[in-house]
């Protein structure tokens, strides 16, 4: 009995500490990746006025970024498991916010094309090398939460792009438009933080100095068990073409061409619904941030807690498609719109604790690292898909209307297949599913 007091003691004591000393750090680089992947929606109030960009040519820009995303993806979330995560995330920051920086000098379709598609190669790999780096410190019971405080960043630095966007845009300094200091100087905090990685983080529990040895035992000792309990034999290449690795890439793109249209496309579609000024709209647009961020820590928990994965996955999905089904009827009703986007984008990111730790339930690392890897590069291409189908549609019909109900559609699609995963095998650790 005082054996399993003291290891209760040592277990907590130890995701303390490592909460305590990685979460704050990842959660700020994952706000910076996401407000420089995203501040082009901001940007876009003035970009697209002054350079004369079309509906079609903003939406084909924006999308472009996972076109160049898809190719890095898999190789990097390979080298984060058998290299150095804390070098190849230093090495993406370090490129990426250059490349951020440098989107505020463009003058044509062609240069926002390719900058965005080369901003995409250079941020490939980071978001799913950090899931895989989450799993070389949290075991599986632990990695819904894990998963839900490292992307509540994403609600997070949306809440902070849209009042510090709106804020920008309406600058005028040295003759040049806000929207190009906006781009200029959200790119910074990434090459800063690049460097910061390269001596803050620790590759792997082994080697944490910071950890007392009690902790630092225990924590390997556990995960190593773990891995022992999974289908450790499994290639990295014959993980790509497991059913179930593919169906999860179909989840994810179905579930992000909504999800990223929506993030793109809202400071736009507010702004043209409404006539709002750009400082309301930038603060108008982070309200459905605001709603997500308590409920996906809420949802991280409770699968945590439960040990379910699938439905905690379909059902916030199957509410963002009813919320935007609601859109399509109130295009004319603004604030209805709000409410039902903000519905919607709680349901996007409430789906994300339950999806990311379904991978690592029935691979091993190497295996699980790959898989991760192509499921969040092939699901990211919705990240093209929904912000182009946006731009087509609405310069083809005129309005936003069979935008939202193609987005809608999606996350229908995206709710219903994650209950079609095979379930694993009951026992195993953490794979209640």
């Amino acid at each position: 009995m005082q054996t399993l007091v003291s290891q209760s003691s040592v277990a907590e004591r130890t995701r303390r500490r490592v909460n305590r000393r990685l979460m704050p750090f990842l959660f700020l680089l994952f706000i910076v990746a996401y407000l420089d992947r995203a501040n082009v929606g901001m940007a876009g109030l003035g970009m697209s006025r002054e350079l004369g960009f079309s509906d079609a040519v903003f939406g084909f820009g924006s999308g472009i970024f996972f076109l160049g995303y898809f190719l890095l993806e898999i190789p990097g979330t390979v080298l984060v498991e058998i290299w150095s995560a804390r070098k190849w995330i230093a090495r993406i920051m370090l490129t990426w916010g250059v490349l951020a920086s440098a989107t505020g000098w463009i003058h044509s379709a062609q240069q926002f094309y390719w900058i965005r598609f080369f901003l995409g190669v250079a941020e490939a790999g980071f978001f799913p090398g950090l899931v895989v780096y989450l799993s070389h410190w949290y075991r599986a019971e632990d990695r819904g939460k894990a998963v839900a405080m490292f992307m509540a960043a994403i609600p997070s630095s949306l809440i902070l792009a849209g009042p510090l966007g709106g804020l920008l845009l309406r600058v005028h300094w040295l003759g040049y438009g806000g929207w190009r200091w906006l781009l200029m100087l959200e790119g910074l905090p990434a090459v800063v933080l690049g460097f910061v990685s390269l001596f803050y983080l620790t590759d792997r529990p082994q080697e944490a100095k910071w950890l007392p040895s009690d902790e630092r035992d225990w924590l390997v000792a556990e995960l190593e068990k773990e891995k022992a309990a999974r289908a450790g034999h499994t290639s990295g290449w014959k993980a790509l073409k497991n059913p179930q690795v593919l169906l999860l890439a179909l989840v994810l793109l179905l579930g992000l061409a909504p999800n990223y249209g929506l993030s793109l496309w809202l400071p736009q579609m507010v702004q043209r619904l409404s006539g709002f000024a750009v400082w309301q709209v930038g603060l108008i647009a982070a309200i459905p941030y605001v709603c997500s961020l308590p409920l996906m820590l809420l949802t991280g928990w409770h699968s945590d807690r439960t040990g379910e994965r699938k439905w905690h996955t379909a059902i916030p999905r199957l509410l963002s498609g009813a919320a935007l089904t609601v859109c399509f009827f109130a295009t004319n009703h603004i604030w209805v719109m709000i409410l039902m986007l903000s519905l919607a984008t709680v349901g996007f990111y409430c789906a994300h604790p339950g999806f990311w730790p379904l991978p690592n339930l029935f691979l091993g690392k190497t295996a699980a690292a790959a898989s991760i890897g192509f499921i969040n590069s092939f699901g990211n291409l919705g990240g093209f898909l929904g912000p182009y189908a946006i731009g087509l549609l609405r310069v083809n019909t005129g309005s936003f209307g069979a935008a939202l109900l193609l987005l809608a559609g999606f996350a229908y699609a995206s709710g219903i297949l994650v209950l079609l995963v095979r379930t694993a095998r009951r026992g195993s650790i953490g794979n209640a599913l």
